[in-house]
């Protein structure tokens, strides 16, 4: 993209964005890296229904039913100039499921070495940087021990995905079989240190969280490093991410616009505090406590705006449900891990972008990996030219935006009362507030 001269002023447009609206993803076919054969992206139902529940169950679908304003979609070249945090385990398994060959079988290279993950995570790497986009990607450190419990379940999930995939090799469809072969998804130490080592490679940051991904994400977007944390998991926003980008690692041939969620919004349209937004999210069911029986999205709010908070909630339900809550059910340490969760503080990170290793890019993806030379060299070279050109600056990219901060005691109708009175003694007074930095 050619760049005005030092000292022009040019001013960008982009198209404005629209409401959120649920898309049916397409099946998609592209050209392979290995030996140019046909690659076909597709997510089966049950896939794109995880990637919509992941982290807080029915989350989505009730901020698009209550706060729709707080979601908004876009083309991916309007976060020209943003730099961006990306929840790398969210995305490695997300190219393990979609980047497979014709027959459903992920890519793989004549060792029988897995390499979907590579495609994907070096050709989505190539679209961001090439629109603009300064991605930083971070990696899941040691889960919380609160976790364990989902994980067992997940594990016991893909064994009987691989059962029952056994007997569909003997009776079942292809459909049956692809279907059964994505559910057994698992993303190894292997892959992420392929991951790791890639990126390096490409020049493109990385960090590995202490624990949670999404967590380090939120802190990384709190501490100005970055614009926003693109991931599918709605948790990211009780981390307290102040701005989570959707689809961002989608394919382009998928077509689907980049959903834009703000945390600012979110809070507003549900009429709760970020104290109280944690506690509605672990109300709701999450990766660290199974929900209550009978107790969805629409009725956690509700209950929520009753009550005022979790406990009283709880207490509620306990003196009137015909399905209590357990009495060693772990809602407080849940909100625990979402209120001080374990994340390295930004100001002892530094994120760089540097010139890509091209002769490093070659030996590994084509030398060890099986790539197509062509194809790499022709990505690279994409990748050398946006990441070492000059970017031209946003006029918005001074500003930075900043989390709501965590109120456990104000409700919303007492602090809309002292925003009144301050307004009022504000007429006479100017505003001193510093300017922000650039994220």
């Amino acid at each position: 993209m050619a760049l005005p001269p030092m000292g022009l002023c040019v001013r960008a447009t982009f198209p404005p964005a629209r409401p959120f609206q649920p898309r049916t993803p397409k099946v998609e076919t592209r050209q392979e890296l290995h030996s140019g054969s046909n690659v076909v992206e597709r997510r089966t139902d049950s896939v794109k229904q995880n990637w919509c529940n992941m982290g807080i169950k029915g989350l989505t679908a009730l901020i698009n039913d209550v706060a729709p304003q707080a979601i908004t979609q876009s083309e991916i070249k309007t976060l020209f100039g943003r730099k961006v945090a990306i929840d790398a385990s969210m995305s490695i398994y997300q190219f393990l499921i979609a980047v497979r060959q014709q027959d459903g079988q992920q890519l793989m290279n004549d060792a029988g070495e897995t390499t979907s993950h590579l495609m994907g995570l070096f050709y989505r790497t190539i679209r961001m940087v090439d629109n603009g986009i300064k991605p930083a990607y971070v990696f899941d450190g040691k889960p919380p021990a609160m976790k364990a419990g989902v994980l067992s379940k997940r594990f016991e999930r893909r064994q009987e995905a691989k059962e029952e995939g056994e007997e569909a090799k003997e009776t079942g469809t292809t459909e049956d079989i692809d279907k059964l072969s994505r559910r057994t998804v698992k993303v190894t130490r292997e892959h992420n240190e392929e991951c790791r080592r890639l990126l390096t490679l490409m020049g493109i940051p990385w960090v590995v969280a202490p624990s949670e991904a999404e967590a380090q994400c939120a802190e990384l977007c709190r501490g100005g490093l970055v614009y926003g944390a693109g991931s599918e998991d709605m948790d990211t926003l009780t981390f307290g991410t102040p701005v989570l980008l959707r689809h961002l690692t989608f394919s382009e041939a998928r077509k689907m616009p980049i959903h834009t969620v703000h945390l600012d919004k979110v809070l507003s349209g549900l009429n709760l505090t970020m104290d109280q937004f944690i506690e509605f999210c672990v109300l709701c069911g999450c990766d660290y406590v199974e929900p209550l029986k009978g107790v969805a999205a629409k009725t956690a709010h509700k209950l929520m705006m009753e009550h005022g908070s979790l406990k009283k909630v709880v207490e509620h339900l306990r003196e009137s449900s015909k399905n209590p809550p357990p009495e060693d059910w772990p809602w407080e340490e849940a909100r625990s891990l979402f209120q001080k969760p374990e994340v390295t503080p930004s100001s002892e990170l530094k994120l760089e972008w540097k010139k890509p290793d091209v002769e490093g890019l070659i030996e590994f993806l084509v030398n060890e990996k099986g790539f197509d030379e062509e194809r790499v060299k022709k990505g690279a070279g994409k990748l050398t030219q946006a990441m070492t050109q000059k970017q031209q600056g946003r006029l918005d990219g001074f500003f930075k935006p900043v989390a709501p901060k965590a109120d456990e005691s104000s409700s919303s109708k007492k602090r809309k009362g002292d925003d009144d009175k301050k307004a009022a003694k504000g007429k006479k007074a100017k505003s001193n507030a510093p300017a922000k930095k650039k994220s």
